[in-house]
């Protein structure tokens, strides 16, 4: 299992731009959120901004299948294009992990979750397509929008696809999600 990095903007009730943070727990119905915490680059957004003139940053931008995935293979590259210097979200990533990640204990980081983006790693099935309540449900996701459990994720993954066959952002990636504890934040969450 390959660790990749990126940086994501916040998206809490004081982290939003133009979807205020009430309107968008009432459009996703996931009430229970403290803070969202996605790989979606719509609602947390893409926070590394590699220079794609150079040919060296190509060596750790990294892509699957010809689309890029907005995670790097290397932290340093991360900090090096890093835009924004506080209050974001630094996190450690695994695309289709291939076992649970729940107990794997990477030094200064928490496990929080399992997303589910889809084929174009752009959008989360999870938080940002309105619900597949006929899936999961918005109860279903922890306190930062993500899934809890790796054998679920897999299986929502699955029936995502089953019971809506042409739906493009149906067709998704497991990424099990890592945040850092301190870099990042104003204060420690």
């Amino acid at each position: 299992m390959e660790f990749l990095y990126t940086a994501r903007g916040k998206y809490d009730e004081h982290n939003y731009d133009n979807f205020s943070w009430i309107k968008y727990k009432e459009w996703s119905g996931i009430n229970h959120l403290n803070e969202l915490v996605s790989l979606d680059g719509m609602l947390n957004e893409i926070l590394v901004e590699p220079d794609y003139d150079n040919e060296d940053d190509w060596n750790f931008i990294h892509t699957f299948e010809s689309s890029q995935t907005g995670f790097f293979t290397d932290l340093d590259f991360v900090f090096k294009r890093l835009i924004k210097k506080e209050n974001y979200n630094l996190l450690t990533v695994i695309i289709e992990p291939t076992e649970s990640c729940e107990n794997i204990n990477l030094k200064d980081y928490e496990f929080i979750g399992y997303d589910l983006l889809d084929q174009d790693f752009s959008i989360s099935a999870l938080t940002n397509c309105g619900g597949f309540d006929e899936t999961f449900l918005p109860s279903e996701l922890n306190k930062k929008g993500l899934l809890n459990n790796f054998q679920n994720a897999y299986y929502i993954k699955q029936q995502l696809l089953e019971n809506n066959p042409h739906e493009h952002h149906a067709d998704t990636n497991v990424i099990a999600v890592w945040r850092h504890k301190t870099i990042g934040n104003k204060k420690n969450n």
